[in-house]
């Protein structure tokens, strides 16, 4: 729908698109959203560069451009999630994060729990990572297994519901999954089996560790290189930070190895890496890669035995 209102210095038409906002003859990607705010039958929209974009004078167009905007911000967010399907459960309600909390929209998935702030703060929290989900009134904690914790609720009678349902799905994802993982062969040197997502059945991955470094195999039928990694963490800490990465991206494997220029010029992968810290974690600890050819397994030694 075409709506006409004052935006970016004087009157404009402006479209709601899947990927983004068109205001006059210039496009803004929701990559470049940090926030969208409804304030006084005005629309706000706060860029990540700083820019704020104040749009103004939509009548009685304004509940409808709010609607819409909202929703395909939303929409978008979850495609930088790569949540595929229809959500088991789909409610508005209060959420709290590390660092930010609001009203927004939450789902639940059959593996995944996820929060759409109208933010660059949307987060997909992996049932298969999740320590517990405890109900507290009309507040549900969920909290994943390295410790961090987020809370949703407020939900009204649909609270209690989507905290027994989402109980149901952690318990069956987290069976389902250890399933699998006693299913991924064993490689030598890689100790260490991986999945990404629960539902991605026929995709793993497989990592092997030297002191301070750590390389990971990706089996997903085209095995033509080895990612390497340095870290000076803990192993547990970059281990739990590699696991949400990788079950965080799903078989978009490039998102690990592309370089920041590439990654520029990839809207939807840039909002991916936005509201996922473990992989923008992963991507700083990168140490290169190792083509497989006749001296992969020498130049692996090499790495993992922390020789230059």
């Amino acid at each position: 729908m075409i709506y006409r209102a004052c935006a970016l210095g004087g009157d404009a038409e402006l479209s709601v698109e899947r990927e983004g906002m068109r205001i006059g003859s210039r496009f803004v990607d929701y990559a470049d959203f940090r926030s969208i705010i409804p304030l006084n039958h005005r629309v706000v929209v706060e860029l990540g560069s700083g820019e704020r974009i104040e749009i103004t004078m939509l009548g009685f167009s304004y509940d409808g451009f709010w609607e819409e905007l909202s929703a395909c911000f939303a929409a978008r967010s979850l495609e930088a999630l790569f949540v595929e399907g229809a959500p088991l459960m789909s409610c508005e309600g209060e959420y709290q994060l590390p660092g930010d909390a609001g009203r927004g929209q939450i789902e639940l998935y059959p593996d995944a729990i996820c929060i759409l702030p109208p933010n660059a703060h949307a987060v997909r929290l992996p049932l298969c990572f999740t320590e517990r989900i405890d109900l507290d009134g009309y507040l549900i904690r969920v909290t994943l297994f390295d410790g961090a914790a987020y809370t949703v609720g407020r939900m009204g009678y649909d609270t209690k519901p989507f905290a027994e349902r989402a109980c149901q799905n952690m318990e069956r994802t987290k069976k389902e999954r250890a399933v699998l993982l006693a299913a991924v062969p064993q490689k030598p040197l890689f100790p260490h089996a991986g999945l990404f997502r629960t539902t991605q059945k026929e995709l793993s991955w497989n990592a092997a560790f030297g002191p301070g470094c750590c390389a990971v195999e990706l089996e997903t039928g085209d095995a033509a290189a080895t990612y390497l990694y340095r870290y000076t963490e803990a192993e547990s800490v970059f281990t739990h930070s590699l696991e949400l990465a990788m079950e965080a991206m799903g078989p978009h494997r490039e998102i690990i190895y592309m370089s920041d220029e590439q990654l520029a010029q990839k809207p939807l992968y840039r909002m991916a890496v936005a509201r996922c810290p473990a992989v923008s974690y992963l991507r700083a600890h990168t140490a290169g890669r190792l083509i497989h050819n006749q001296s992969h397994a020498e130049r692996l030694q090499v790495f993992l035995e922390n020789a230059e």
